[in-house]
């Protein structure tokens, strides 16, 4: 049974293709830096330096020194494949050019008539 300062963390990283997770087990007083340690983050992706793109406990970037709390979800952030502000508008424009299809459609079906 775990002892009262113990931690129990999750420590994730997304990929395109899948989500690696691995929960740790840390005494009380962990840091983030701790947990990316204790989770084996460098040995399966020697490539990736967890702290490039940042660290973050529940979506907020903390710094290294961060202490958790237990139940912490540490997410290693990786870059954006795409520009959100270009997503946002390529999805408005295609939304803009169904809209008004959709209303040339409904106008020429009372014409028949």
């Amino acid at each position: 049974m775990a002892e009262p300062t113990d931690l129990r963390v999750t420590v994730t990283y997304a990929t395109p293709e899948a989500v690696w997770q691995r929960v740790c087990r840390l005494a009380n007083g962990a840091t983030v830096a701790d947990a990316v340690t204790a989770s084996g983050f460098a040995a399966a992706f020697p490539d990736v330096d967890p702290w490039g793109q940042g660290v973050g406990v529940f979506g907020l970037l903390r710094p290294a020194a961060f202490v958790l709390r237990d139940g912490d979800r540490i997410e290693i952030y990786r870059p954006l494949t795409f520009n959100p502000m270009e997503s946002r508008r390529r999805r408005a424009a295609h939304k803009a050019r169904k809209t008004a299809a959709a209303r040339e459609r409904s106008a020429g079906a009372g014409e028949g008539r």
